[in-house]
């Protein structure tokens, strides 16, 4: 852990091990080539975690934690709890890692220098070539695949905050987005003739743009409206002695899904359908919810934010949270309510962005 950030290894990323002890057998290195293969690996990745805590510090510094860093196979992955709202601080982040692998870079190219000297990249890229040398060429690679502008990459990044600065944020997001596909696609033809490994990086490409698209999409929808918005405000309760049969009578009756269960104190807790299904099975419709209800769902308070609230739906056990007003149950927010406010307001939203785009770049 590296200023209250975790740092942890996926477990794919032996199989990067295993492919450089493979590669090394496969060229006949003995064991000590094989031995240094793996340092560099390590080295590499070492340069990775400096990368991503790049951006997690500088992120730090504008009151934006770090959830944790966790190494892949294709790299390193720095969760931050979201990206800033401003396009100035968001081209900052995204710059601070790569800026990470220039100061390494040069580093290394001044010991090389004043040392044994700077191997060209096809004397360096060899089995057995000058490790300071390799490590230096492969943070310049790190510093140019990462400027690539595809999401999640950090040049994605630059692009969507640059063009944020003249566009709406979604629009500037999804002209990224799309950008960052087509040159997943490109990814994958250049993988398909010449290395398999590009596909798994252009899938990887791919599926994050869609995904930063989506997720911005949805953000920005949600941004400034509080949960009483968007709370459910007809719907059911149950009592602590309720039985499964008499739930699963209340559950067909209507559309809710899960129910607050509630004693004299308030929220006992939440019985939700697929525990509901599942007890059936194994209890039988004669148990009482009390055996079955979750009691570590979270409450959220109706004047506090959307976005944030969603967030924790997401993170959270329960996709089901009670909404209360002064300790009292006033309404019920799910993901499918979320999801058609989202809706509602992208569709209402769609106008006044093609409107900001004609006005940017001229009516067609």
């Amino acid at each position: 852990m590296v200023s209250g950030i975790k740092i942890q290894v996926h477990w794919t990323f032996l199989l990067i091990i295993i492919w450089v002890i493979f590669v090394h057998a496969a060229q006949g290195a003995g064991p000590a080539q094989t031995v240094r293969g793996i340092v560099l690996i390590l080295a590499i990745f070492a340069c990775v975690v400096l990368h991503e805590l790049g951006h997690a510090l500088t992120a730090k510094r504008f009151g934006i934690e770090t959830r944790d860093i966790t190494l892949l196979p294709i790299g390193g992955v720095a969760r931050l709890a979201k990206m800033p709202e401003d396009p100035r601080q968001e081209l900052a982040v995204a710059l601070a890692g790569p800026a990470v692998n220039v100061v390494i870079a040069a580093g290394l190219a001044v010991v090389l220098g004043m040392t044994s000297g700077i191997e060209p990249p096809a004397e360096a890229a060899v089995i057995g070539g000058h490790l300071g040398a390799q490590l230096m060429w492969v943070n310049l690679f790190l510093v140019g695949f990462n400027l690539l502008p595809a999401f999640p990459m950090d040049g994605g990044r630059v692009l969507r905050a640059l063009l944020a600065q003249r566009l709406e944020y979604v629009q500037a997001t999804q002209i990224a987005a799309s950008v960052g596909q087509i040159m997943a696609i490109m990814f994958g033809v250049i993988g398909l003739l010449m290395n398999p490994f590009l596909l798994i990086i252009a899938i990887f490409v791919y599926v994050g743009a869609q995904q930063e698209a989506t997720h911005t999409s949805m953000r920005v929808a949600l941004a400034g409206m509080p949960v009483r918005d968007a709370m459910i405000t007809q719907y059911r309760t149950l009592d602590q002695g309720t039985t499964l049969d008499e739930a699963v009578h209340e559950l067909l009756a209507g559309s809710q899904q899960d129910f607050p269960i509630v004693d004299d104190a308030g929220i006992a807790g939440m019985l939700v359908r697929q525990d509901l299904v599942r007890a059936l099975k194994e209890t039988g419709g004669a148990t009482p919810v009390s055996q079955v209800m979750r009691r570590e769902c979270a409450t959220v308070d109706d004047t506090e934010m959307l976005e944030r609230a969603f967030e924790r739906m997401r993170n959270g056990s329960c996709s089901t949270l009670p909404v209360l007003r002064h300790g009292e149950l006033v309404g019920l927010l799910t993901l499918e309510n979320v999801g058609e406010v989202i809706m509602i307001n992208s569709a209402l939203r769609r106008p006044r962005a093609r409107r900001a785009v004609d006005d940017i770049f001229g009516s067609s």
